[in-house]
């Protein structure tokens, strides 16, 4: 393996890592879609205590947790697709020499790579479902819950806060997930350089940056 490939490797797992670890702290004291949306679920549980109708609130989270399983699905298609790539690795460094006879870099490599690309799901589709059963969790939750109107103030915030607060790491579960499927993007690119995969980490990195911490979304969930 090229000095540049493992650096490429070395780079990658930083920026990963070293961003995950940036939003969390960060979203303590900045605003951002983590600190936003918890706000919003905590006013939703609020809501939800003071409701004598509680379907819509499960049907809510029913749907998150759809929407969660087709990612997880989707994850698990993949994996199959890239474990039968991996089989064939001969014949796919055989057609990336004819394509691309710089960025080839053998069969071992390319195993490489695809090892990459099946970690990466792997751990999304662990996420996937993690976040899934969060999300189960907070139905029960739900259904749980006793009528707002049997409990004081300081109860119903109680309640509120520690429902949101499953909910919450639901949403960061997920977020972790959504984030590794992203940068599995950027290592697509590693096919062709591994500087090209260095920069598109870096681009993705900036693009996450942007959308959970400058987005017009963000804007209009603070204004409302």
């Amino acid at each position: 393996m090229a000095s540049w490939d493992t650096i490429a490797i070395v780079w990658f797992f930083a920026l990963w890592v070293g961003y995950t670890v940036f939003a969390r702290r960060r979203a303590r004291n900045t605003l951002c879609l983590a600190s936003e949306l918890r706000s919003k679920r905590d006013a939703w549980m609020m809501q939800m205590l003071n409701r004598e109708n509680r379907i819509p609130d499960v049907s809510i989270v029913a749907t998150i947790e759809r929407n969660i399983a087709f990612f997880a699905s989707s994850s698990l298609l993949i994996l199959a697709g890239l474990l039968t790539a991996l089989l064939s690795a001969d014949k796919l460094s055989s057609l990336l020499s004819h394509i691309m006879p710089r960025a080839s870099g053998g069969e071992i490599l390319i195993e490489l790579k695809i090892l990459l690309l099946i970690f990466i799901f792997v751990f999304a589709f662990f996420q996937f479902t993690w976040s899934i059963r969060q999300y189960g969790f907070a139905s029960v939750l739900i259904g749980a819950a006793p009528p707002g109107k049997d409990m004081d103030e300081q109860q119903q915030q109680q309640y509120a806060n520690r429902a949101g607060k499953v909910i919450d790491q639901a949403y960061h579960t997920f977020n972790y997930g959504l984030r590794s499927v992203y940068l599995s993007l950027a290592t697509l690119s590693w096919f062709i350089d591994a500087r090209v995969f260095m920069l598109a980490t870096v681009l993705v990195i900036l693009v996450l940056y942007q959308r959970e911490f400058h987005s017009k979304v963000l804007k209009a969930l603070r204004d409302c």
